[in-house]
C-alpha cells in the first residue's frame, strides 16, 4: 500500500519536473515601494514590474504612480540580497521624465556588455559572465528594481524581484495532489 503511494509521489514528481523542465518563458514580479528602499522613505508611490524571459531575450513591463518628482532613472540591480544595495545591472532606457508612467522594453541579455559597466566589470568582463551572474542572481531573488527622481536620487521605490510561479504549475500540481490524494484513500479502504 505505501509502495503504491510512493510509486504515486514519485511518478507525479517526476512529471511536474519534467513539465517545468520543457517550459520555454520564466516570469518574475516585484511590487516597489518607497518603504523597501535601502534608506525607507515615506513616499506614497507605487509601481509593480513584470518580467519574462525567453532564452536570452528578457522582457520588461513596469508601471508606476505618485512620484514626488519626475522619474530621471530607473535600473534592474544586481546581485545583493533585501535590504542591500548593488551596481546597475540593467538600466531602462528611455524611461518617461514622469510621475506616474509605465515603460515597456525587450533587451537581449548576451549584449549585457551595452548596459551596465559597473556590472560588467564586477562580474568578469565579459557579456557570457555577466550575462550567467545576471542569470544566477535574478533566479535566486538577489535583483531588485528601482526608480530615481531628484526628491530622492538615490531611489524613491524599489522591489525585489521572485519568480512568478505560473497558474499552470498551479493546476498542474492541483491535480497531481487531488490523484495521489484519492489513490491513497482507495488504498485504505481495501
Amino acid at each position: 500500500m505505501f509502495k503504491r503511494i510512493f510509486t504515486l509521489v514519485t511518478l507525479f514528481i517526476a512529471a511536474t519536473c519534467a513539465v517545468t523542465a520543457h517550459a520555454t518563458t520564466i516570469s518574475y514580479s516585484a511590487a516597489l515601494n518607497g518603504g523597501n528602499e535601502k534608506a525607507a522613505n515615506a513616499s506614497i508611490a507605487t509601481g509593480n514590474i513584470f518580467l519574462s524571459l525567453t532564452g536570452d531575450l528578457l522582457t520588461i513591463n513596469l508601471t508606476y504612480t505618485g512620484l514626488t518628482s519626475p522619474a530621471s532613472a530607473g535600473h534592474i540591480h544586481c546581485c545583493a540580497a533585501v535590504g542591500n544595495n548593488a551596481v546597475v545591472a540593467v538600466p531602462f532606457a528611455g524611461l518617461p521624465n514622469t510621475t506616474s508612467g509605465s515603460y515597456f522594453n525587450v533587451i537581449d541579455l548576451s549584449l549585457l556588455t551595452s548596459y551596465g559597466s559597473s556590472f560588467l566589470t564586477a562580474n568578469g568582463a565579459t557579456a557570457a559572465s555577466a550575462e550567467a551572474a545576471f542569470l544566477a542572481g535574478l533566479n535566486s531573488g538577489l535583483t531588485y528594481a528601482n526608480l530615481h527622481d531628484a526628491t530622492y536620487p538615490s531611489g524613491e521605490i524599489r522591489g525585489q524581484i521572485a519568480i512568478t510561479p505560473e497558474p499552470s504549475s498551479f493546476i498542474l500540481l492541483g491535480t497531481g495532489l487531488l490523484t495521489v490524494i484519492g489513490a491513497a484513500r482507495r488504498s485504505l479502504a481495501r
